[in-house]
């Protein structure tokens, strides 16, 4: 069923597994304004795209990202992958090959030409050769499509915005230079490397360190760019922390998964080393304190057990 419904129906190519090991894949499917991603797993196996086959897709380009395992890719008989965080980069109408040499896990997206032409009118300088790991618009490319994975893009209009962010993201790694690279870097560059930087706040705000010298290091910026991002953004390091902070313990307040916590755990939990100073911004931010939260929200569990 994988090697019709997956290989031919969806990817456009004939897949032949290496060795006796049966064929296994586990693929997500997701879709933007303009954009098809598919990420997952696959085992050992050849996928072969013929002429006929590969004109399907002939108003698209496809990148994809090897993120583990070993891999092999080629086209006009060239090697297209040049390592695990290489991209390959697949012409449309001509025929090409890609190989799992063992089981790895990679993120493919599905461009529309037309718009790739357009943001960089000289894409086709990206064939017959890989993007490396090492390029910049790749690399938040590919934590934009991690990002885009762990949250819910329902909103049609943040949805689009999304899209032309890592469309943009696209056109850089493919080359894009001179008027189109400066505006594909105001567009998406930008923002998807404020969007990294959030998502990196969220998953510390418990940290004591955090810290604009701290996110700084770990996004090979300095810390007053860092700072000039969120300024870009009407916003500042500091509030977007203090903000994210707050909300999250208001959700633990509210959450019976953490009624074991008091007020000065959740404080803590949340990033507050000062519990003076967290029933006061929390207060000033919601209206009531933190214990009053608490109390109403046991009075709610205490009415869903009865």
């Amino acid at each position: 069923m994988w090697r019709e419904v997956y290989g031919r129906g969806i990817a456009s190519v004939d897949i032949e597994p290496i060795g006796d090991t049966p064929f296994r894949a586990e693929v997500t499917f997701s879709r933007l304004p303009g954009i098809s991603i598919a990420a997952g797993s696959r085992s050992a196996a050849h996928y072969r795209a013929s002429k006929d086959l590969a004109a399907r897709g002939k108003d698209f380009i496809v990148i994809s990202v090897l993120r583990a395992g070993r891999a092999s890719a080629t086209q006009f008989g060239k090697e297209l992958i040049s390592g695990v965080g290489s991209a390959s980069v697949i012409a449309p109408l001509d025929a090409s090959t890609s190989t799992m040499l063992t089981e790895g896990s990679f993120v493919t997206l599905l461009l529309p030409l037309s718009t790739i032409a357009r943001r960089a009118p000289h894409y086709t300088q990206a064939f017959g050769r890989p993007i490396p790991s090492s390029n910049a618009a790749l690399h938040l490319l590919n934590r934009y499509v991690d990002i885009v994975a762990d949250t819910s893009v329902s909103d049609p209009a943040i949805a689009r915005s999304v899209s032309e962010h890592m469309l943009d993201l696209a056109a850089l790694a493919l080359g894009a230079h001179g008027d189109h690279a400066e505006f594909a870097r105001m567009r998406g560059g930008t923002a998807a490397r404020l969007t990294a930087i959030k998502s990196d706040i969220l998953q510390a705000l418990g940290e004591s360190g955090l810290s604009t010298e701290a996110i700084a290091i770990r996004h090979g910026i300095s810390p007053r760019y860092v700072r000039k991002l969120f300024e870009q953004d009407g916003s500042s390091f500091s509030s977007f922390v203090l903000a994210e902070r707050l909300a999250k313990a208001h959700r633990m307040l509210v959450d019976p998964h953490f009624g074991h916590l008091n007020i000065a755990q959740i404080a803590h939990e949340s990033g507050f080393s000062d519990v003076s100073y967290f029933n006061r911004t929390f207060r000033r931010q919601f209206g009531n304190r933190p214990s009053d939260f608490r109390e109403a929200a046991k009075r709610v569990w205490g009415e869903q057990r009865d």
